[in-house]
């Protein structure tokens, strides 16, 4: 460790550091040369495009100017030719030319009247043959319609009611004989009636006629 008066010099005391730990000499208080870092570089400018200059706004349109008159597109309309009558208690030609009356609807396969008796069948069950008397009633002594649908149909029809009330009064003549033989007469008659009745309104929906209306079963 250097005293005060020592000489200073590096060449004389080459392992004295002590300006390096806090104890400076008067050489060392004169300061050492700073390194001088070099300045950065510019960074280059870059040029930006000068904005195009917005456009005008377009004038508000006048309220209160006077709108231009536009000449209205000629439409050429037939006007109704009025009918022409000899008097007023008298038709024109063209309403005394109408049909008159309701004209018959064709013989539709869905007509109403094929319809409502084969529910009259499908009801017998549940009203003890009451509606099935109904229907036999409404299938008597008239003609059936023309078409070939509609009349298997009819026949069919008829067939069921004829053969179903003569099987009832079987059956009810049977329950007094022993072991009461009317009893699966009747089920067997009710479960018949119910099949063909089913069947039948089934066949008359899609359009189809019976194959063959006069047999015994569907």
């Amino acid at each position: 460790m250097a005293e005060p008066g020592d000489p200073r010099t590096p060449a004389d005391h080459p392992d004295d550091h002590d300006d390096l730990i806090g104890f400076s000499s008067a050489e060392s208080l004169q300061g050492r040369a700073r390194e001088v870092e070099p300045a950065p570089e510019p960074e280059p400018v870059i040029a930006m495009a000068e904005p195009e200059p917005a456009a005008a706004p377009e004038p508000a349109p006048d309220l209160f100017a006077p709108r231009a008159e536009v000449d209205p597109v000629p439409v050429a309309m037939a006007a109704p030719k009025p009918a022409q009558a000899d008097s007023i208690f008298e038709p024109s030609p063209e309403f005394a030319s109408r049909p008159r009356g309701r004209q018959a609807p064709p013989d539709a396969p869905g007509s109403m009247g094929l319809y409502a008796v084969y529910a009259l069948i499908l009801f017998a069950v549940p009203t003890l043959g009451v509606s099935a008397v109904v229907g036999l009633l409404a299938v008597t002594g008239r003609e059936g319609p023309e078409a070939a649908l509609s009349r298997s149909h009819f026949v069919y029809q008829q067939r069921t009611l004829w053969a179903a009330a003569v099987a009832a009064v079987a059956g009810v003549i049977l329950l007094a004989a022993p072991f009461a033989l009317g009893v699966p007469v009747l089920f067997l008659l009710a479960l018949w009636t119910v099949i063909r009745g089913a069947s039948g309104v089934w066949n008359l929906k899609s359009g189809k006629p019976i194959s063959d209306p006069r047999s015994w079963w569907i």
